[in-house]
């Protein structure tokens, strides 16, 4: 009996080897392709990170830490007894109660008016450009030709005296009495209300049409369709308005400083010249405690802005 030849079974194993090692190829390239394009856009921060970590949260970390030593060259570690002096300190508290009531004055003053300003010109009335450049020129104008125009008008012997002294006033030393703050009120004014109208301006625009339309057809009022649906639509800009006012009045110590000095009258001492003198004296301890301490009524005061205008404003759709 004879047995037939068996031809040799071809199997493809090594062809699905071979595929299987490309597929396994093919993912791991994918992989590392997917990878590089995630780490891509940190790599483009990384420069940011670095400048940030370097002249921001290393110097603060180094504030803190003077604020809590005696002095840089003993470096004994006294916790709290830094912030308890700068506390008990005549010229820091004359100096915060100062800044306080300049902020709590021109802050609210610089968001209301400015609303107005941006709802008056969006009423269009005549000369709307007009208007909008003539609020928006004092931001092109120099610090020292602001200063120089103020030095002129409220001068002992300025302008505005001669034009008083024409109903009987009597001069007054604006910059040198407690009418002081008043100038630096009405210069800080002059100086933001242009840019924060501009902001109102454009919130304004971006308020629905159809919303608007709405309410006028079911006999909404100009209060109501003012308190109940534009204010709560600009309550992200009213915040972004308010925060950038709060920083611009802590920066009013340039034009201060030109008009008054180093050591101006009680009721123009302000923060930044506390921390100026205290950076004359080299008196790291005194410096550092008293930034820190600014530092925290800061963020306090921003926490509680952003709080209060994600309550207002929780249910309007961005």
């Amino acid at each position: 009996m004879k047995l037939k030849n068996k031809q040799p079974v071809k199997t493809d194993t090594k062809v699905r080897g071979t595929e299987k090692i490309k597929e396994k190829n093919r993912k791991g390239s994918f992989r590392r392709t997917l990878k590089s394009d995630e780490a891509f856009p940190y790599l483009c921060l990384l420069p940011s990170l670095i400048g940030v970590l370097i002249f921001f949260i290393i110097p603060f970390c180094v504030i803190i830490y003077y604020s809590m030593v005696d002095n840089p060259i003993n470096r004994e570690f006294v916790f709290l007894q830094n912030y308890i002096n700068i506390v008990k300190n005549t010229a820091f508290r004359r100096a915060a109660l100062n800044t306080l009531t300049f902020s709590l004055s021109s802050v609210p003053l610089a968001v209301i008016l400015s609303l107005l300003l941006a709802m008056l010109l969006d009423c269009k009335i005549p000369f709307v450009s007009q208007f909008r450049t003539s609020f928006l020129c004092p931001m092109m104008v120099p610090v020292a030709s602001v200063v120089l125009i103020w030095q002129v008008i409220f001068h002992y012997n300025g302008a505005l005296n001669d034009f008083l002294a024409n109903f009987g006033v009597d001069k007054i030393d604006w910059l040198k009495s407690t009418k002081g703050q008043v100038v630096i009120v009405a210069l800080f004014l002059w100086k933001n209300l242009g840019y924060n109208m501009i902001l109102f301006l454009s919130a304004l625009n971006n308020i629905p049409k159809d919303t608007i339309e709405v309410a006028t057809l079911e006999g909404a009022g100009a209060f109501y369709k003012f308190f109940r649906i534009k204010l709560r639509y600009l309550s992200p800009t009213i915040l972004f308005v308010t925060v950038l006012s709060l920083i611009n009045s802590f920066k009013v110590f340039r034009e201060v400083y030109l008009l008054t000095g180093d050591y101006p009258y009680d009721s123009l001492y302000m923060l930044q010249h506390f921390m100026n003198n205290t950076f004359r004296n080299i008196d790291y301890q005194k410096l550092s405690s008293a930034a820190i301490l600014m530092a925290i009524v800061m963020v306090a005061i921003i926490g509680a802005l952003f709080i209060a205008e994600n309550k207002f404003g929780e249910d309007v759709e961005g």
